[in-house]
């Protein structure tokens, strides 16, 4: 008999003791080990992070959702402490196997980014299974920009040529220009420890895209022309001084779904929960108490 609290496969995880008992482990899903956190208890609310990050981006986060929430946060393929496999494979398939695995049948979702994008793709294909959705940043497959013609920022460029030159930590500081300083800000004017976490998360990721380039299967039709399936409410943040694309994505995404909040948090950029963390905190639990 399953003791309370427990999923299958729990025998194979560890614990942590604190003020909220933590459990950490690695699920087997669809062909990938992918490492995992959970924290606190009641209602699960998932973590997916951005395409430059892992699981520790979160890091600000778990203490204070773990007041009210059984909190999820998970490496994916290729990021953190996961390993990347080789083959294609669907983020959002991953996550319905993660969820899967932990005995997780309805949940909240909160993607950043790379992170929402798959939430979205995940809330999309499996509604029964998302109770709310939270999504940062996010950007919009298959969305028809109006900005398509904007030169990219010039980072861009020097991202990619660094990385086919095997220079991957020149790589991340360009990304992480474009991502973490944003619009308008020099390296000097962010917080050089917010800089430096995402540098090094992102380190991670790039050497293992060099070692096992990823291919990622998404939905089709793609998310931007199957909003009208979307059941759950839907609350977006974004930095004010995030990129002109996400920015657009965000206003497009507030004015077609019904009900959809939107918060801009300014003086941020792609992450803010990792910039303001007090303040994203409270826009999250604040959307999320009952009405």
């Amino acid at each position: 008999m399953r003791k309370p609290g427990c999923w299958p496969g729990c025998k194979n995880v560890s614990r942590r003791k604190g003020r909220h008992n933590m459990t950490t482990g690695f699920a087997d899903v669809n062909g990938a080990k992918l490492y995992y956190e959970v924290t606190g208890e009641g209602q699960p609310l998932v973590l997916v992070h951005a395409g430059i990050c892992d699981l520790r981006m979160w890091d600000d986060q778990v203490a204070a959702f773990a007041e009210h929430y059984r909190v999820v946060r998970y490496d994916m393929r290729g990021y953190g402490q996961s390993k990347p496999v080789a083959g294609a494979f669907s983020p959002h398939e991953d996550l319905r196997a993660l969820l899967d695995h932990l005995d997780i049948e309805r949940a909240i979702v909160l993607g950043c980014s790379f992170g929402a994008m798959t939430a979205l793709d995940f809330a999309l294909t499996n509604p029964d299974r998302v109770s709310r959705l939270i999504l940062v940043g996010t950007g919009l497959r298959g969305f028809d920009s109006q900005l398509d013609d904007m030169e990219d920022p010039p980072e861009w460029a020097e991202a990619e040529k660094a990385f086919d030159a095997g220079d991957y930590e020149r790589a991340s500081e360009m990304e992480v220009r474009i991502w973490v300083d944003g619009v308008g800000r020099s390296a000097d004017q962010v917080d050089a420890a917010v800089r430096d976490k995402v540098r090094a998360m992102n380190l991670i990721a790039l050497t293992n895209e060099a070692v096992q380039p990823a291919e990622t299967f998404r939905i089709d039709p793609p998310a931007a022309q199957r909003l009208s399936d979307l059941r759950a409410p839907l609350l977006l943040i974004v930095g004010d001084l995030d990129q002109p694309d996400i920015l657009e994505v965000a206003d497009y995404l507030a004015a077609t779904i019904d009900g959809a909040q939107k918060v801009v948090m300014e003086g941020t950029a792609h992450m803010p929960n990792m910039e303001q963390p007090d303040l994203f905190n409270r826009h999250v639990l604040d959307w999320l108490k009952p009405s």
